[in-house]
């Protein structure tokens, strides 16, 4: 007899799945405070090895109590005493949280050792608490060389509820600032609210895929009879998105082309921003009737201000996952918001704002079970970065947006930036723009932060052995203060990243990619086959400057110093790096690589955070009598086209084989004798390969763009990855994965735009990926 099928998937961190578990980070130096039950079990676990963990608890008067969870004072265990005293923001936020809950700062007892040093990745500890208690865990670690390897990594901790509320509800998150009004909506509720200018409005999914509308009116409108709302196509035109799409705007508009709102932080990343608030007819329509609805409901909060009721209200959709498919359907899942996901705004006029929790519980909208929306608004004071959020696996952290250690020299050039890999990075700078800083690169010498590449450190023992495994260079011919580029891939051949691998020392290796899931991934393989090597995360710990261009070598020759045991700047050789000093043996110590993502001659100076500002003032001082100019994104992606560079999401992804990305010299398959993770999935690959990358030029002045296919005749025979207007050639060209019967040099293809067939642009197959100084001779001078 056949059992009845069920539905099991995979949602790792979604609230509703595991109602006694709650998931804590404390960030790498930090500290992560917590509040226990009797009976509840904490579990910290050291995610990357070798990080120490202290711990320190009070009872509910303010008294020490160690012993509650069956732990003992360690003598010189003092990095929480240390980190509550230096005198930062969240120090003092946290100092004053503690002086409330009775805990005295200015005399904190000595703190417990959770583990001994050289612990392995993933190594753990639970602890029983016996009574009530405040709990305070911090990663110690402080600041470290450049040169160093010995970094701070995050703790993650896990709390088991021994008693978890009856209703699944998690607890709401910390406030970002002082409230001065917050209240919960209920589902298949609304509520009206004031928030006068300048005040900052909190929406928080409390326990994860709840949906909630927004609507919001000029409050002066109000007061002289007007109903001047939030408008969705006026927001879409002055943002310059003509069509509609997932996500936010950074600001809303209402119908008289003015600001209302200002997206100031966004947890999750996807929302549905062009669809009506669900109303009576949407349920009508599948058989329920007189179902609550969100439109219905915001009409009787707004009508206390005096605005008619609609049918359908027109709103900010936070949290909600449709989209509008490549068929101009409108499409529905469950949202993408986990617990305690949060949207920030700033009013920038008063308001009289109205907010939903969503009744929907027929279809996908609120996961099949709609839960609540918390409001908070913050006062006018405060003062919060604007950021996004990352998470490096489907159920780790979110990650605000960061600013680099040389934010503070950007941002006095521009206010054009972007968030990268969860960096702030410049797009183009104020008084130059993106052609500017190209002729400056290829014709004197650029400065680019590039901080948002991931960094990590590799060290043991085994680490060689473990890079050689999982990279497709032949890492043992590696040799100290060299530098190799490779490929890293799945089993089935496909890319994880591609990166530059840095040695150190004979078990020391750094590398340097764009993924942060890379870390993990080494982590992974290294457990799995019992090697002794420590994979430490370093992005938060080395920030970096590229200086591109041909006086670059002259630049940086003034003010790097190298001790004798390594080589001067002058004599350092493509793909090798130095560890040196800014200006002089007292400086601080940085590091600079002979490399680059430009085509150009050019270096990279890695330093810690705290030396970058001081490295960029020493650039721009001794660059400006050169022609010095700042580099942005835009700039940068017209000249790494033009060298035929590969970046990720458009030359490659996990579809996608080195060979097929045109770095197929990476893959020594024949000169590396050692097996590697792909390498039989990239034997079959290369031995029948379908695609190739080539360049192509275009005939006359209209350009291509990623995505656009590639086609002879009626036939779509590839796919254009990445182009530009290459300003020195004076013409357009694109990089193309084309079907390897279509690659000759010379032979003719045309680029689909509109559907493809309606319009196409001429273009022939180059020589060589490089459009620009294809033999090198400039990066290698």
């Amino acid at each position: 007899m056949n059992l009845p099928v069920t539905s099991r998937p995979l949602e790792p961190a979604l609230f509703a799945r595991a109602a006694d578990l709650e998931r804590h980070r404390v960030a790498p130096g930090g500290l992560t405070v917590l509040t226990l039950e009797p009976g509840d079990r904490l579990e910290v676990i050291d995610l990357e090895g070798d990080q120490p963990a202290e711990l320190l608890a009070f009872t509910e008067d303010g008294r020490e109590a160690l012993a509650a969870l069956g732990l003992q004072a360690s003598a010189g265990a003092d990095a929480i005493t240390h980190l509550l005293h230096d005198g930062s923001r969240e120090s003092i936020h946290v100092s004053n949280g503690l002086t409330r809950r009775g805990v005295d700062c200015r005399r904190l007892p000595a703190a417990a050792r959770l583990w001994p040093a050289a612990t392995p990745a993933g190594f753990s500890r639970e602890l029983l608490a016996s009574a009530a208690l405040c709990v305070i865990v911090a990663a110690p670690g402080g600041r470290s060389a450049v040169h160093s390897q010995q970094r701070a990594s995050e703790l993650r901790v896990l709390l088991h509820r021994a008693n978890p509320r009856r209703l699944w509800v998690p607890p709401l998150p910390a406030p970002l600032g002082e409230v001065i009004d917050e209240f919960t909506i209920h589902p298949g509720s609304a509520r009206d609210y004031l928030v006068a200018a300048g005040q900052f409005v909190q929406v928080i999914d409390v326990a994860g895929r709840q949906c909630s509308d927004f609507v919001a009116f000029d409050r002066a409108g109000l007061d002289a009879g007007r109903e001047i709302d939030l408008d969705p196509t006026v927001t879409r035109t002055l943002n310059g998105n003509a069509y509609p799409g997932p996500g936010l705007f950074s600001r809303f508009y209402d119908r008289d082309m003015q600001a209302m709102l200002e997206v100031v932080r966004d947890t999750v990343g996807r929302h549905d921003t062009f669809a009506l608030a669900c109303a009576a007819r949407y349920y009508e329509a599948h058989g329920y009737f007189g179902h609550a609805n969100c439109s219905d409901n915001i009409s009787r909060a707004m009508a206390a201000h005096g605005v008619d009721p609609r049918a359908g209200w027109p709103a900010i959709n936070f949290f909600y996952n449709t989209a509008i498919d490549a068929h101009q359907h409108l499409t529905l899942d469950e949202p993408w918001s986990r617990p305690g996901d949060y949207v920030l705004l700033k009013a920038l006029t008063d308001l009289v704002c109205a907010s939903s929790s969503c009744p929907d519980d027929i279809d996908p909208a609120n996961g099949w079970q709609p839960t609540d929306i918390h409001i908070r608004v913050y006062s006018e004071k405060e003062r919060f970065s604007l950021a996004m959020a990352t998470r490096k696996t489907a159920d780790a952290d979110p990650v605000l947006t960061r600013e680099s250690g040389f934010h503070a020299g950007t941002s006095a050039l521009t206010r054009q930036f972007a968030d990268y890999r969860g960096f702030w990075t410049p797009t183009r700078f104020d008084g130059y723009g993106a052609t500017e800083e190209y002729h400056g690169c290829r014709e004197r010498v650029a400065v680019m932060d590039l901080s948002a590449l991931r960094k990590f450190e590799v060290l043991g023992p085994d680490a060689e052995a473990l890079l050689d495994h999982c990279l497709t260079r032949d890492v043992r011919k590696l040799a100290v203060g060299q530098v190799v580029y490779s490929a890293m891939c799945f089993e089935h051949g496909g890319m994880l990243d591609d990166g530059t691998l840095l040695r150190l020392g004979a078990d020391a290796f750094r590398w340097i990619g764009g993924e942060d899931y890379a870390g993990i991934w080494l982590r992974e393989q290294a457990a799995k086959l019992g090697m002794k090597v420590w994979i430490k995360s370093a992005s938060e710990q080395i920030h970096n400057v590229a200086v591109q261009g041909p006086l670059s070598r002259q630049l940086l020759a003034q003010m790097i110093w190298t001790p004798g045991t390594q080589p001067a700047l002058e004599e350092l050789g493509w793909f090798r790096f130095l560890v040196g000093r800014l200006d002089d043996y007292n400086g601080p110590p940085v590091m600079v690589s002979r490399t680059g993502y430009t085509g150009e001659l050019g270096y990279e100076i890695w330093c810690h955070p705290h030396d970058a500002l001081q490295v960029w003032q020493r650039l721009w001082q001794l660059g400006e009598p050169l022609g010095l100019v700042p580099l942005g994104l835009e700039a940068l992606d017209m000249l790494r086209i033009e060298a035929g560079l590969i970046f990720a999401g458009y030359e490659f992804d996990d579809q996608t084989d080195p060979f097929e990305a045109g770095i197929g010299f990476c893959v020594p398959l024949r000169s590396k004798a050692a097996d590697f993770i792909g390498r039989d999935a990239l034997a079959r690959r290369s031995a029948a390969p379908r695609h190739k990358l080539v360049g192509l030029q275009l005939e006359g002045n209209e350009t291509a763009a990623h995505g656009d296919g590639v086609y002879s005749g009626r036939a779509r025979v590839g796919v254009i990855t990445s182009a530009t207007r290459s300003p020195l050639l004076g013409r357009n060209i694109a990089l193309c994965r084309l079907d390897v019967g279509y690659c000759e040099p010379g032979t003719a293809v045309e680029i689909g735009k509109l559907d493809g067939q309606q319009k196409r642009i001429r273009a022939q197959v180059g020589a060589s990926t490089v459009a620009y100084d294809p033999d090198k001779s400039r990066v290698r001078a």
